[in-house]
């Protein structure tokens, strides 16, 4: 018997077993009680008038009148409505999984320019994981906690809001809370809470959809496991967008989307609350230097300048948060890529063809030209590939040298950069693209290019581990001539596993090699009781046979005293030590977990030097 049935049949009985009023009854007026002196009536009269109350109860016009209200209600019940039913609440709780899907990705590049992004990662995924779970299976004990507020949505916004002022200071600590506890505890202050409430609010709304075609368990578990997968979904999707698309306009920046974030949960769940959320709102957008805003910009430079620094340019872009920073008191200007250094000039040498560079490497890279051959070749004659730019003092030396140069740079804002900064020169234009495929297609269509490769990547403290692959090396050889060079600018602590791995895999193309250290290993490092972080230089030929570097001339230095220094080669490695042991493996493009399980120790300890190369302020103020 349906609901409907049941009422009808139990109204029909109330109507059958009570005799109806009689005529007299019905239209007999209810007579008129005077109050008494205490307040009440006459009791006769408040008996009559529930009697009349009764009899009204049962009038044909209100049973009419309900019978009609449950034919509505049946009506209205219909799979239609039940499914528009249904649309809303998963709908809602897409949207609020959605907004923490991308949160997810932004708070990651808000950490990146203080921490790196490897460091920034290390919790992040438990982070977000505990949140979830601690929301999922606690919702029930946090709604009284929350009913001040109105419930989990509705706090989602002053968390959102709040976020980026947290940050502002917590970051103005990274100094003291060091690269592994500084991440941890920015995001267990800001995602962490967001991700607990934003499950909860997620799993209120769930307990309402109907999965009663579905067996017990699996009806138990699909709101659940739907629900962290379509986070992971968004938080994938939406990371492949932001990488791509950074930087190309205002909304585009960290604090943007941010302030973005907490404007769209505030029109998810609106609540009075809200007004708690302008002092922080307020305070992000006139105090907070990292939004990219001209005030901000101004008072950015001005308390830099203040410290004798001189910030010139910043950007946001595909391969991190880029800026131009000047030290007014050394006399030096540097390009970082977050929280690592693509290279840097001397502003006050002057006299010299080509820029200073900070760095000797990057004069190491240019005895590419003084290795010996049995065809040797002029500059004006040779062919040169730059993979990676920096800030192009390696390839500027080519050109100035006469030699045809192309680079290869993944980051439009870095060739852009360099060519406005640090003086890059130019003799053909430049290949902004992706160096695997670009190098693919190119051995495919053109082999045998090349007199001098130059390799110079380097994100982080880590590897980019598809440009030190077999796959990519054996590209690199076939476009390099019989008698050509490559060298390999390498970065990475020597006392770890990653470096032999690579060298292994370079000798499986190259079989003739030579290594230079930067500079000498230190004593804590010889004895293995500290890291042994440098800049390897690798030069490698095809074929067979001794490598030898004619000396550098006058002509070769181009007046640069770092050239006088760096290009007499020094401190060569045996290859003994990084050949040694029985394993022969090498890094595939199908398995890079060998090199990428050391990232995060790697970049720890190159989080350390960089924040010995220029003081927390520059990393902390972007």
């Amino acid at each position: 018997m349906t609901a409907l049935q049941f009422v009808l049949s139990s109204s029909t009985h109330l109507a059958s077993s009570t005799p109806p009023p009689s005529p007299d009854a019905m239209a007999r007026p209810a007579s008129k009680s005077s109050p008494s002196k205490g307040g009440g009536g006459d009791d006769n009269d408040h008996n009559s008038n529930s009697d009349n109350n009764d009899v009204d109860a049962l009038t044909p016009q209100r049973f009419e009148r309900e019978l009609k209200d449950l034919a509505a209600k049946a009506r209205s019940d219909t799979w239609a409505g039940r499914a528009r039913e249904q649309l809303v609440v998963y709908a809602r709780a897409a949207v609020l999984l959605a907004l923490l899907g991308v949160y997810a990705n932004v708070s990651q590049l808000n950490l990146s320019p203080v921490y790196g992004a490897i460091p920034a990662s290390i919790w992040h995924s438990k982070l977000l994981m505990t949140g979830c779970f601690v929301g999922w299976a606690g919702n029930v004990a946090l709604r009284p906690r929350l009913a001040g507020v109105g419930g989990a949505a509705r706090a989602l916004p002053l968390v959102a809001l709040y976020a980026p002022a947290l940050q502002f200071f917590l970051f103005r600590l990274s100094g003291r809370l060091g690269a592994q506890w500084g991440p941890v505890l920015t995001e267990a202050l800001t995602l962490f809470p967001l991700a607990v409430l934003t499950a909860a609010a997620v799993a209120d709304d769930l307990e309402a959809a109907r999965l009663t075609m579905l067996p017990g368990f699996v009806a138990d578990a699909a709101p659940g496991l739907g629900s962290w997968g379509l986070l992971k979904l968004v938080e994938q999707r939406a990371g492949d967008h932001l990488r791509a698309h950074m930087g190309s306009v205002v909304v585009y920046t960290r604090v943007g989307l941010e302030l973005l974030l907490g404007l769209a949960y505030a029109a998810s769940a609106p609540s009075r609350f809200l007004v708690y959320a302008v002092p922080p709102l307020l305070h992000t957008l006139v105090a907070n230097p990292h939004v990219a805003s001209p005030a901000a910009w101004d008072g950015l430079v001005s308390g830099m300048m203040s410290e004798n620094w001189l910030l010139i340019d910043r950007r946001e872009s595909l391969t991190g948060y880029i800026s131009v920073v000047q030290s007014m008191r050394e006399g030096f200007r540097a390009l970082r890529c977050d929280h690592s250094l693509l290279g840097g000039n001397w502003v006050h040498s002057s006299g010299g063809e080509v820029s200073e560079p900070i760095y000797g490497v990057f004069a190491m890279l240019e005895a590419v030209r003084l290795a010996e051959s049995e065809k040797p070749v002029a500059d004006k004659d040779a062919h040169a590939l730059v993979v990676g730019l920096g800030v192009g003092t390696t390839p500027s030396a080519f050109v100035t040298h006469g030699i045809n140069t192309t680079v290869v740079e993944i980051d439009p804002v870095v060739h852009e950069l360099a060519v406005k900064f640090f003086e890059l020169k130019e003799n053909n234009p430049p290949v902004i693209a992706d160096a695997v495929s670009y190098t693919a297609s190119l051995a495919a269509s053109a082999p045998e290019t090349y007199d001098y490769i130059v390799h110079d990547v380097f994100t982080g403290g880590a590897e980019p581990v598809d440009l030190f692959t077999l796959e990519f090396f054996q590209g690199l050889g076939t476009l390099l001539k019989p008698d050509g060079i490559v060298a390999i600018n390498y970065a990475g602590d020597l006392s770890l596993p990653p470096p032999k791995l690579i060298y292994r895999t370079i000798k499986h193309v190259f079989p003739t090699c030579r290594i230079f250290r930067e500079s000498p290993r230190d004593a804590e490092a010889a004895k293995g009781a500290a890291p042994d972080f440098t800049n390897l230089v690798i030069f490698c030929k095809k074929t067979s046979g001794p490598l030898r570097f004619r000396a550098p001339t006058v002509s070769d230095y181009l007046q640069s005293p770092a050239r006088q220094e760096f290009l007499h080669l020094k401190h060569e490695v045996p290859q003994e030590e990084l050949l040694a042991g029985d394993d022969a493996s090498v890094l595939s493009r199908n398995d890079t977990s060998a090199v990428v399980k050391w990232h995060q120790t790697s970049a720890l300890g190159h989080w350390a030097i960089m924040r010995s190369a220029l003081p927390d302020m520059i990393w902390e103020q972007w």
